[in-house]
């Protein structure tokens, strides 16, 4: 009898057990199912979307109960297109290139603008004499085009300068080739990419690397013609329509932001995380300087990261409809802060410094070739 109630009494306790541990996990594990969810890059792996792949390897993503899947960018790829066309659920595109969509009917919006300041640079040698926009009459001139040019010639306006007359336009490569070889005077760069290839090319006169007191930079940031870049970019139809791609907004903004923040504060291991990607652009070194820039344009945020700074959106806005890029100023639509407001609050909460005031540049070893 004693053994019959001994049992009776485990089997109770048992089912209570069940039950308290059935409640337990409904606490906490917020996210019962995963989510999928895809990201349009607007080009190959690199150090330049180091937090989105930090936050996916990391489990960050996990972490708000999403499963991200990230998509390789391309000179033909448009993020914007991609995006409006349910191809990826949100995109990374520079702020001009959101826009330009935009104006032309596709209903996107920029919820977090990662990217504080432009990287685009104008890079020249020293003894071209090039030390502002004013010194580029007359010369020959590399940019890229397919929208790149855009802060180039603002800077020439800016001065008197007609971009179509009083310099020779030349259509630049992706690389520093021609600049190197002489056959233009100025070539445009991003700091965190080309002008750290021209960094690790070998000067044929010292046998050694070029240092950078070998060039003069126009940095667009000083001149007043920068524009703002990498930005989260996401459906604006359905966040105003749909209440749980909103919430799904909100949760992918905070775990891309705190990768970045890790980023920050875990240089080599996102380093590490981006030379592993498939395929990965450039060397280790190459990734290394790109990070370091990177976080450069990121870091300090002021207003919190991916907050918009007004005045600096302001600043696109003027450029892009002086130039032409525009027909008129985007309404009100164009961006909105109050995803970001909520993720960074919630990193807040966590206890993650989304302003980063303390940051400061690396020094990172270049290598020829950056490997």
């Amino acid at each position: 009898m004693n053994i019959r109630r001994i049992w009776r009494l485990l089997a109770v306790l048992l089912v209570f057990g069940l039950v308290a541990a059935s409640c337990g996990n409904d606490d906490d594990d917020e996210f019962q199912e995963i989510q999928d969810v895809s990201l349009q890059l607007q080009w190959v792996p690199q150090s330049q979307f180091a937090g989105y792949f930090a936050a996916r390897d990391l489990g960050f993503y996990e972490d708000v109960g999403l499963n991200v899947t990230i998509i390789d960018g391309a000179v033909d790829i448009v993020p914007a297109t991609v995006l409006d066309s349910g191809g990826a659920d949100f995109a990374i595109s520079w702020v001009p290139r959101g826009l330009v969509p935009r104006e032309e009917g596709l209903n996107i919006t920029n919820i977090a603008q990662v990217f504080q300041r432009s990287g685009t640079l104008q890079v020249s040698f020293v003894d071209a004499g090039i030390a502002g926009p004013a010194d580029l009459e007359g010369k020959l001139v590399g940019n890229w085009g397919f929208g790149n040019e855009f802060e180039l010639f603002a800077g020439l306006n800016s001065v008197g300068l007609d971009p179509q007359s009083d310099v020779t336009l030349v259509q630049q490569d992706f690389n520093m080739t021609a600049l190197i070889l002489g056959d233009i005077d100025a070539a445009q760069a991003m700091i965190y990419n080309e002008y750290a290839q021209v960094l690790e090319t070998i000067n044929p006169d010292t046998g050694e690397l070029f240092q950078p007191e070998d060039f003069s930079v126009i940095d667009w940031n000083d001149v007043g013609t920068a524009m703002l870049q990498d930005a989260i970019w996401a459906d604006a139809d359905k966040l105003e329509t749909d209440a749980e791609y909103r919430d799904i907004a909100v949760r992918f903004v905070e775990a891309s932001l705190r990768g970045w923040i890790h980023c920050r504060d875990n240089f080599q291991e996102c380093v590490d995380i981006v030379v592993a990607a498939s395929p990965p652009f450039g060397g280790p070194a190459h990734q290394a300087w790109m990070m370091n820039e990177i976080n450069a344009l990121i870091w300090p945020s002021p207003g919190g990261v991916g907050v918009m700074d007004q005045a600096l959106y302001d600043q696109t806005i003027d450029v892009a409809t002086t130039q032409g890029i525009l027909a008129e100023a985007p309404d009100a639509g164009a961006f909105r802060t109050d995803i970001a407001a909520e993720a960074i609050a919630n990193l807040e909460a966590a206890g993650h410094d989304v302003y980063g005031n303390d940051f400061a540049r690396r020094t990172v070893e270049v290598k020829e070739g950056g490997n």
